[in-house]
């Protein structure tokens, strides 16, 4: 299968105001995100992307936009609804000062599993519906170009940290623990055996390490894991 960066999008005006914007429209990028999407995008033109699916919010597409503006090649772009906020319901557009004094707030920070927003969706029906779709991009991407195709998928903060606990293998209820901060990467690799969390978070730091390496008769299959930790990317016998 192939690799999988995940990306959130930049800094908005209602992250910095403190607010839950969930789906509301209009929602954009404020001068730092604008910076932030920018700097990520030059990180990733170093990357051989394939794809780049994202979430149809404005502020994701801000953030594709930048991706696809720095790159040196074309890259395909999908919208797709499962990538997008989580439905927050009667609590979006409030303030997060506001939501924390309310009784289902610390449901959502000890429980999330068991967390359904009044009016919208439940956090356990938000990651599976974004892991499928992830899961399936990723097929899809492999089957058109390869195991060692690399694509990007464009999303927000909760949505990607529910990827992740599912990729780690964590429960759900323990996905608080996971910080995913505006225009962040994270690095998420499917295989047949396991995933393969290999970055998370990352707000610097070269990516051309995701090129494909050149491939050898006696590399170990990419779906085990390497007993004491293998030697990195790039050297001879390791994963790719």
């Amino acid at each position: 299968m192939a690799t999988l960066i995940l990306v959130r999008h930049g800094r908005t005006t209602a992250n910095a105001g403190g607010v839950l914007a969930g789906r509301a429209p209009g929602v954009r990028l404020d001068e730092a995100g604008e910076k932030q999407a920018r700097a990520t995008a030059e990180r990733l033109a170093a990357v051989p992307v394939r794809a780049v699916v994202t979430s149809p919010l404005e502020r994701c597409r801000q953030t594709t936009a930048a991706i696809v503006a720095a790159h040196p090649d074309p890259l395909p772009v999908t919208r797709d609804a499962k990538l997008t906020e989580c439905d927050y319901g009667d609590w979006q557009g409030r303030s997060l000062k506001e939501l924390g004094k309310e009784p289902l707030w610390k449901v959502v920070q000890q429980q999330p599993s068991a967390a359904a927003f009044p009016g919208g969706e439940s956090l356990r029906a938000m990651q599976d519906r974004a892991v499928a779709a992830v899961r399936r991009h990723d097929r899809r991407v492999g089957e058109e170009h390869g195991d060692d195709a690399v694509w990007v998928a464009v999303s927000h903060g909760d949505v990607i940290k529910s990827i992740l606990a599912d990729a780690l293998g964590t429960h759900l209820d323990q996905f608080q623990r996971i910080v995913v901060d505006p225009a962040s990467v994270s690095i998420v690799r499917y295989t047949d055996t396991r995933p393969y969390v290999l970055a998370s978070n990352t707000h610097a730091g070269d990516l051309s390490w995701l090129r494909p390496a050149k491939r050898s008769r006696r590399r170990r299959p990419a779906a085990d894991a390497a007993v004491g930790g293998g030697a990195g990317p790039g050297a001879s016998g390791t994963r790719s």
